[in-house]
């Protein structure tokens, strides 16, 4: 078989950060590096969970919306996949970082977080998913398009 993209990209050198991992047709998939791989704790699962109902509520509210296909966690629990489609890496860039501001002020109750709307509700931590925002903005603020390549 043949080995997909994500496998091929050297995790021993890859740093926290925003990188474009693929491009098929109009969408790319951007990849949010939020923690060095093998090298610090991954993300914690309540944690992950909370970022990923909050990031993806606001990236399809936002006045992009229309060109957001999905928002993610990775397996690995290192960082989360964001896809768009037809937007510019500039657009994207400032996307990710307004919505981890959104995330890292939040306060109330986690959209989603429900018996009803979500499969396992009970697995969210909302402080940690802030803690974690905080610290991602420490990266995304100085990053330019130009960062965005493996």
């Amino acid at each position: 078989m043949e080995r997909i993209a994500s496998f091929c990209v050297d995790h021993t050198k890859l740093e926290k950060g925003v990188y474009v991992s693929r491009i098929d047709g109009d969408i790319t998939t951007y990849d949010i590096r939020m923690k060095k791989p093998n090298v610090e704790e991954v993300l914690d699962n309540g944690a992950i969970h909370t970022l990923e109902h909050l990031f993806a509520t606001y990236a399809r509210n936002c006045e992009y919306k229309d060109s957001v296909i999905y928002f993610g966690p990775m397996g690995c629990r290192t960082g989360c996949y964001f896809l768009t489609r037809n937007l510019s890496n500039k657009i994207v860039l400032q996307i990710i970082k307004d919505a981890f501001k959104f995330i890292a002020q939040f306060e109330g109750e986690i959209p989603g977080s429900t018996a009803v709307e979500c499969g396992n509700y009970r697995d969210h931590n909302l402080a940690l998913a802030k803690a974690e925002a905080e610290k991602m903005l420490q990266i995304l603020t100085p990053l330019t398009e130009n960062d965005m390549h493996y």
